[in-house]
């Protein structure tokens, strides 16, 4: 029964989806000119790894607001200090939470981690192609991904994260990077210790803020890509509530989310990274990253690249993105799922 009003919920939803062809999502891309543009040059290509990245050079980066959403606090920071129903619970928890920090910090007790990297790479329809070098003779890889389907009001581009690099035959050289980082190693032991001595409190509190720094780890990462690595915006000066409203040039989706929602995609990313090796972080078999305190994704450096959410998708570009990808279209389907406008059982 509960299958049964599951798979109702999705054909009333699906229903209510109403999608445009493969064909008609691609001739609807958005209209970004590279005629008159030279993408940046990374410092380098290939990848830098990051041990023992310094700990106080992240602090001033942590975004607290999804910080007090994960203890049930809503409200933004540092204005839900003065909450009238929730600012005293919310201060408590910020003095609890800088004890914290200032022992993790203070003491070195978890390691960051991570690695960026940079390779030339072109658009071949939804997908990029990614190469050995600048001569662009050899294929290292191909990244793949999904374009919108949903029906949009005329002239509003359906786009795909394809769209902010230049196209195969360009006379000029793009690139793409990537980067993974943690800050979660060595905090599974901290918080057992705190478990041990029956301190669930602290022992949560340490899985909170080890999550919360690896999102500023890839924060500060990203900044010193756009102004020092990639350097496509080397005058940037931004302050930390610029920095996490993303007012800056360039983005870096992760594998997974509502620009590319395909899990597998990680895994390519991990191989052009050696990410485990380098890192120390593993994926699972479903595509979850263990220690869970990490982040990993994409960088895009078009000034035109920002967010989106592909949506829901039909069969025919189902069925196209498995045969790009070397996938059964049940394997695609399986992988794809909360993604599908459609019930594969019907």
């Amino acid at each position: 029964e509960e299958y049964d009003a599951i798979r109702e919920r999705r054909k009333k939803r699906g229903d209510r989806t109403k999608l445009v062809s493969l064909e008609q999502a691609r001739a609807r891309a958005p209209e970004i000119n590279f005629e008159n543009y030279v993408p940046p040059k990374p410092a380098f290509t290939g990848t830098r790894v990051f041990h023992e990245y310094d700990l106080k050079e992240l602090v001033p980066y942590i975004d607290w607001t999804p910080f007090f959403v994960s203890w049930d606090i809503a409200g933004k920071y540092p204005q839900v200090f003065d909450d009238p129903k929730r600012g005293e619970a919310a201060r408590n928890l910020f003095e609890d939470a800088q004890i914290i920090l200032r022992k993790i910090v203070d003491e070195k007790r978890v390691s960051a981690s991570g690695i960026i990297g940079f390779w030339p790479a072109h658009r071949r329809g939804d997908d990029l192609v990614v190469y050995t070098d600048e001569t662009r003779t050899e294929t290292l890889t191909t990244l793949h991904h999904l374009r919108q389907q949903d029906e949009k009001a005329p002239g509003k581009p359906m786009m795909t994260l394809s769209d902010f690099v230049a196209e195969e035959h360009s006379e000029h050289c793009d690139y793409v990077g990537g980067f993974a980082v943690t800050t979660g190693i060595g905090a599974e032991e901290m918080s057992l210790e705190y478990k041990d001595a029956n301190d669930d409190y602290n022992a949560i509190m340490v899985k909170a803020l080890t999550d919360r720094l690896a999102e500023a780890f890839a924060e500060r990462l990203h900044e010193r890509v756009r102004t020092e690595f990639w350097s496509y915006d080397a005058g940037e000066k931004l302050d930390s509530e610029d920095l996490i409203k993303e007012r800056y040039r360039g983005i870096r989706p992760a594998p997974g989310y509502p620009a590319c929602p395909d899990h597998t995609e990680k895994a390519t990313l991990f191989n052009l990274l050696d990410a485990t090796a380098n890192t120390g972080i593993e994926l699972t078999e479903h595509f979850a990253m263990f220690p869970t305190a990490a982040v990993s994704g994409w960088y895009f450096s078009h000034p035109e690249s920002k967010f989106f959410a592909v949506g829901k998708i039909g069969v025919d570009q189902v069925e196209d993105y498995a045969e790009r990808k070397g996938m059964t279209k049940a394997e695609a389907e399986r992988w794809l799922a909360p993604s599908l406008a459609y019930d594969p059982a019907e």
